[in-house]
């Protein structure tokens, strides 16, 4: 079997997977399947096309079904969505994905692809970016000039896990973030992780949904982020990291503004406000430089569950 084959079946697989913990009930497992292959897809759309197996129509058909994964993520997660999109509906995209090479009729849903939404790893947008200031004037205007984008408003934040007797769990409040350009960030959001001292990650990483409002320095979330590991149970050394992240759309890609991180000795009941970090994110805590010196930080309200 080719290379391109092998791709494709595992495409295939991982959206079986996904549909498969969909009808059973099982929204998180789906969601993680969901985008996962999401990302993969975007991945593929971006290679430049004389490294890909695919032609531009096939990528445009696999950057939609990208898109149709996400809309079902976002589904998952709001319970209130008007114009959800159904598994009945993802499931019709299966022949599709599992025929991408051969498949040459209309795409069923008037969706646009996602491949200029850039999804980068951590620490890779610095390579692409100059000042972060270059970008301030880019608002939220024209969103003519842009083909529509999923990104992420509902979050993936996960559920409190189940209380363990003599064991305590942490849910944190993001109350907000104080920035000198708080007003022009686009979708802004952050992504909540905890890692070891080697910079490995111990829980599900956590995206809160897109900020509620912003007001002159500050950037409002106001949301529960629940740890997903008793506090006992995390190793000696590890840390919180709480990465501050915003659409860039004359780059067209999500990027990295700042990070902040709290250690285990500082988890205690109550308010705490940490500084912020020039990206990118180091997770390692080796070499850090502080955003500004001016007084802006991230607020945040801890509450500790014990059985």
């Amino acid at each position: 079997m080719s290379d391109v084959n092998k791709t494709i079946q595992k495409w295939h697989a991982s959206f079986k997977k996904g549909t498969d913990f969909d009808s059973w009930g099982q929204l998180v497992e789906a969601i993680d399947e969901y985008q996962i292959l999401a990302r993969q897809l975007q991945k593929e759309v971006q290679s430049p096309s004389n490294s890909s197996d695919f032609t531009e129509d096939q990528k445009k058909t696999l950057g939609k079904l990208a898109t149709c994964l996400e809309m079902r993520s976002a589904a998952l997660q709001c319970t209130q969505s008007q114009e959800e999109f159904k598994l009945e509906d993802l499931k019709k995209l299966e022949p599709i994905i599992k025929n991408i090479l051969t498949y040459n009729k209309d795409f069923p849903f008037d969706v646009q692809p996602v491949p200029l939404r850039k999804i980068l790893a951590p620490g890779e947008e610095e390579n692409l970016e100059v000042e972060e200031e270059d970008d301030v004037a880019a608002g939220s205007g024209s969103s003519d000039s842009f083909p529509s984008r999923v990104p992420a408003f509902q979050g993936t934040l996960l559920p409190r896990l189940p209380s363990e007797p003599g064991m305590t769990l942490l849910t944190i409040k993001i109350e907000k973030i104080g920035l000198k350009d708080a007003g022009q960030c686009i979708d802004p959001y952050i992504t909540v992780s905890v890692k070891d001292l080697n910079g490995i990650d111990l829980n599900p990483v956590q995206d809160t949904p897109v900020a509620s409002r912003k007001e002159d320095t500050y950037i409002h979330f106001n949301v529960d982020v629940e740890i997903q590991k008793h506090i006992e149970k995390l190793p000696k050394g590890a840390a919180i990291f709480f990465e501050f992240k915003h659409y860039k759309p004359k780059k067209r890609f999500t990027s990295t503004k700042c990070f902040a991180f709290m250690e285990m000795d500082e988890i205690k009941p109550g308010p705490i406000v940490i500084e912020l970090y020039k990206k990118p994110t180091d997770f390692k805590r080796k070499k850090l430089h502080l955003l500004t010196k001016k007084p802006l930080y991230l607020h945040l309200h801890q509450t500790l569950h014990k059985d």
